[in-house]
């Protein structure tokens, strides 16, 4: 079984660039800061963000649609539509990530 590691955090980005670039922390968490809020601002308005090699983010509009609450399953809920964010991987992540494909296929199978 794959052993699973800690997530990797904002906190662990920032301290791994600052010993890459010898930026300081706190000038490397101002410019994760301000990208991260530059993504979300681009979203919010209305455009897709797209960060060549990595991905696109875009925002989706689900459909309505029926549900039913569990303490109550006779009764019917209507889910109204909502925006949510989907994000499609670029080729060179997506490449690195098939890499761990016989990692995690050996892993569930164990």
């Amino acid at each position: 079984m794959v052993s699973l590691m800690p997530n990797l955090t904002k906190h662990d980005l920032v301290t791994k660039i600052s010993e890459k670039t010898g930026l300081t922390q706190q000038q490397v968490f101002s410019v994760v800061q301000l990208t991260l809020e530059g993504i979300t601002e681009g979203l919010a308005t209305g455009n897709n963000v797209e960060l060549r090699n990595f991905g696109v983010f875009e925002v989706r509009l689900t459909k309505k649609r029926i549900g039913r609450n569990p303490k109550k399953p006779l009764e019917t809920v209507e889910i109204p539509p909502r925006a949510i964010v989907k994000f499609t991987s670029g080729k060179i992540m997506r490449q690195r990530v098939l890499l761990r494909t016989e990692e995690l296929t050996h892993a569930k199978a164990a």
